[in-house]
């Protein structure tokens, strides 16, 4: 009890780092913005203490199989600090953003093609934006995008050399699905298979779907220039997180869904040979 409610404060105090990073990384930061911050970081930490205190899990999802969650949370810690470099380059500049920065355009370069997420990132932008910073979202959507694919991969790699999410313990698909419901109705093969194929789809779209969505909203709302640091790095941060989480839920469940399989059809073959004469 005494080492889960550690690591469940643990956890808190990294969200709390996570979510506080960029204001404490960009100079000059407005004391209402430093304060709104701090309370979102403390009901985020509160929410995630509650959630890792506790025996059974109420929301996150894959608790009880690292390292799922590990994966998603450096992820998007990596996307955070590395637009935040980026940023802070833009008004202090160091060897370290500079660094970040150089690599953010390369990227950004390579993925600025026709039609590709980065394309249409900065052509969700007014018209009036001026070519540098036009040339700054590239580089942050880029680099956002590179940590993507490549924290796709890198859950891929552990899923089929590691054989995740086998491991010492059974797998136990109440505790690490809590928001699934394996009762609500029809096979639960074929709602796994389904959730995932719609995870899957919805990852592969998001890309392109956001940008078209910060464009409409133009239309009707205040065009978003994302002139605002704060802003540019928690919008192109959503933009490359999200479609990751979706990939990385939607093979999850094909797995998970493969496993049920195979045990249904190992289970019926044990129930067959008992049933064979001596």
């Amino acid at each position: 009890m005494i080492s889960q409610v550690t690591g469940a404060a643990l956890r808190g105090l990294l969200v709390v780092v996570f979510i506080t990073m960029p204001a404490l990384l960009l100079p000059g930061t407005s004391s209402d913005s430093s304060q709104i911050i701090t309370l979102v970081a403390l009901f985020a930490a509160a929410v995630t203490i509650a959630e890792y205190a506790t025996a059974y899990p109420g929301l996150v999802e894959f608790r009880y199989a690292p390292p799922f969650n590990r994966i998603r949370f450096a992820s998007l810690f990596a996307t955070v600090l590395a637009l935040s470099l980026i940023a802070r380059g833009q008004v202090a500049p160091t060897a370290l953003t500079d660094l970040v920065e150089a690599l953010g355009k390369l990227f950004g370069q390579a993925l600025d093609y026709t039609y590709s997420p980065v394309r249409l990132v900065t052509l969700a932008l007014p018209e009036t934006t001026s070519a540098q910073h036009v040339a700054l979202v590239r580089s942050c959507a880029g680099l956002a995008q590179v940590i993507s694919i490549c924290t796709v991969a890198w859950f891929l790699v552990i899923v089929w050399l590691r054989r995740w999410p086998s491991g010492r313990e059974p797998f136990n698909i109440w505790v690490n699905l809590p928001t699934f419901d394996p009762a609500a109705g029809g096979d639960i093969l074929d709602r796994l298979r389904r959730d995932a194929r719609f995870n899957l789809s919805l990852g592969i779209v998001l890309p392109f779907l956001l940008p078209a969505a910060m464009k409409l909203a133009a239309v009707f709302l205040r065009p978003m220039t994302l002139e605002s640091p704060l802003m540019l790095i928690w919008m192109v941060a959503a933009w490359g997180f999200l479609p990751t989480s979706l990939l990385m839920r939607g093979i999850a469940m094909i797995r998970v869904a493969r496993m049920i399989r195979y045990n249904r059809r190992r289970a019926a073959a044990q129930l067959a040979d008992g049933y064979q004469p001596a």
